[in-house]
């Protein structure tokens, strides 16, 4: 049987043995289940801590994501969960009177992340030494100079500055100088739609996820994933989860496994609208480094501009749908945050939902962590974080538009022909001009786009035959 694509493995759950072959699967919200003293063999369940059908519904299809047997996937309350759960089953147990453990970790993390770290290191349970990850230099000479690592935490691209990191390196590096290391992969910037670790050579240890933001989509639920290379890791971070009761509850699982239906059909739509939105940014709105403003960037790993754009295309299969820019002026990214022109995109963190939303990470995500260690890591105060969604994107650049009028950043000239970006004196073409985004009908972008052969190739002559 051929392999099936990804975006069309999560949308088929089967009945999953269920009694009476439904289409879509139950939800199974109870918190007990009756046990057979005469056959405990054959009893799955027996309280919902430890296991419940839908969750493992939930985790039989993150197992088809990615290409891993069910027993190797756990979800879990939050993406944070996840993370926990893995540094209390993986890496914190490696503590002794003679060593506490090392975790290496990006200089460019979100704020919860870095919160959970700090509180490790304030109890003596770990400790955490921060480099730029997308730096290999950087990281090899670090690593080296530490007398034992026992984990390693990648993402790539990172969270919000968009930088990407040389994973499968990083992967040769680390295991070949010390196979013991544990190699964790925060994959929510991707998802497993785009990029699996796990099948990197050599993969990762685990991977996670924060269900909460692409494979479900709608933020209407929190969660995690997480993705054991093997059953016997799957098995320590389980006993963790089972003593602390951090298993996904039932409805959030159903939930779930709902959202990752649509997945595919989202993130492409995410994406296309990410990639038109970087490119207006960039060249009609003049987010980019000028004689008179070197400070102004567009920050997307789609873009041809980005240094690091065949590194990333070389193992992941698109870009994602979070970008940033930079204005060059924290007073003037804070007024377009502000902006109560804003109608479309929604001022708050988080991303991988439906629709866009848009924010200032120095104030908001990324607010937890210390200013001055923010400065120490040259985090641009100026930074808008724009995660795209599924809406029309005519629609998405001219409320941004609209918006940067609003906070003095944009001057448009013409009826909208021109844009003058007032902070770096770039003047470029608009391409939002509504002649410009005439909208097609699915005949016209199907015909007009060669996505078919013309009808006289598909006919087979009759002398042919």
């Amino acid at each position: 049987m051929p392999i099936k694509r990804l975006d069309t493995v999560v949308v088929n759950t089967g009945s999953q043995n269920d009694q009476h072959s439904v289409s879509v699967p139950p939800v199974y919200l109870s918190t007990t289940f009756k046990v057979d003293l005469n056959n405990e063999d054959a009893q799955n369940y027996d309280y919902s801590r430890s296991g419940n059908p839908t969750r493992s519904v939930l985790q039989h299809q993150i197992g088809k994501l990615y290409r891993v047997p069910q027993e190797n996937v756990l979800a879990v309350s939050s993406g944070m969960t996840a993370l926990d759960v893995i540094l209390r089953g993986l890496v914190l147990l490696n503590g002794t009177d003679n060593h506490t453990p090392t975790i290496i970790a990006g200089d460019d993390l979100y704020g919860g992340t870095q919160r959970l770290l700090n509180f490790f290191k304030q109890q003596s349970h770990a400790v955490s030494v921060h480099v730029d990850t997308s730096d290999f230099e950087k990281f090899k000479t670090v690593f080296q100079s530490l007398d034992k690592v026992d984990c390693v935490l990648l993402e790539s691209p990172t969270n919000p500055l968009c930088r990407v990191v040389d994973i499968p390196r990083i992967l040769r590096f680390v295991k070949c100088i010390s196979p013991d290391t544990t190699v964790v992969v925060d994959n929510t910037m991707m998802s497993g739609l785009n990029c699996n670790p796990l099948q990197l050579n050599p993969g990762c240890d685990v991977v996670y996820e924060s269900a909460t933001k692409y494979l479900n989509g709608h933020h209407d639920l929190m969660g995690g994933v997480i993705i054991s290379k093997t059953p016997e890791i799957a098995s320590k971070l389980y006993f963790v989860i089972n003593s602390t009761g951090a298993g996904l509850s039932p409805m959030d699982s159903w939930l779930l496994v709902r959202g990752l239906k649509t997945l595919g059909v989202r993130l492409y739509q995410q994406q296309r609208n990410a990639m038109i939105l970087a490119h207006w940014l960039e060249n009609s709105c003049g987010f980019k480094p000028t004689r008179t403003n070197k400070a102004t960037k567009t920050r997307f790993v789609g873009l041809r501009s980005n240094p690091d754009f065949k590194l990333h295309k070389s193992f992941n299969n698109g870009p994602g749908a979070v970008l940033s820019f930079e204005t060059g002026s924290f007073e003037h990214s804070k007024r377009l945050v502000s902006s109560k022109k804003l109608s479309i995109w929604a001022v708050t963190v988080s991303f991988g939902c439906v629709n866009s939303l848009l924010s200032m990470p120095c104030k908001m995500s990324h607010a937890s962590i210390d200013p001055e260690l923010r400065k120490e890591r040259d985090f641009p105060e100026d930074l808008v974080r724009l995660c795209c969604g599924i809406e029309n994107i005519v629609d998405l650049k001219k409320d941004l538009l609209a918006a940067m009028v609003d906070a003095d950043i944009i001057e448009v000239r013409e009826n909208g022909k021109y844009l003058f970006n007032k902070l770096n004196k770039n003047l470029a073409v608009n391409t939002t001009i509504d002649d410009l985004h005439k909208p097609l009908s699915i005949y016209e972008e199907f015909y007009n786009q060669d996505l078919i052969r013309k009808d006289s190739e598909l006919n087979i002559k009759s002398s042919k035959l």
